[in-house]
């Protein structure tokens, strides 16, 4: 089974480990401690909203996903269903053909 690229997996890991980096980058800044005590809050808050962003864009992909995977299996039973019939029917014809051959 192949895996489709996706992309909002590699968004969500490249926005969380900027601000990673970033809240890391202020930690070691050399800044008064109550200057970067309130930027590290306000990339919090900031974070905070990325995050719930990702979370509703992989809630999103996760129903498309879902619908896409249910109108495939629908499909896969339709098929299947169909080449039953088509298999019923050559095994009639067949047993038709025999039956006229032994009389």
């Amino acid at each position: 089974m192949s895996r489709e690229p996706r992309g909002g997996e590699f968004l969500a890991g490249l926005i969380l480990g900027g601000l990673v980096g970033a809240a890391v980058a202020l930690l070691f800044a050399p800044q008064p401690g109550e200057e970067t005590r309130t930027r590290l809050r306000e990339k919090g808050i900031e974070l905070q909203e990325r995050l719930a962003e990702v979370g509703e864009r992989s809630k999103e992909v996760f129903q498309e996903q879902r619908v896409r995977l249910e109108e495939a299996i629908e499909e896969g039973k339709e098929a299947a269903e169909k080449k039953r019939e088509e298999i019923l029917a050559q095994l009639e014809a067949e047993k038709k053909g025999r039956a006229k051959q032994k009389a």
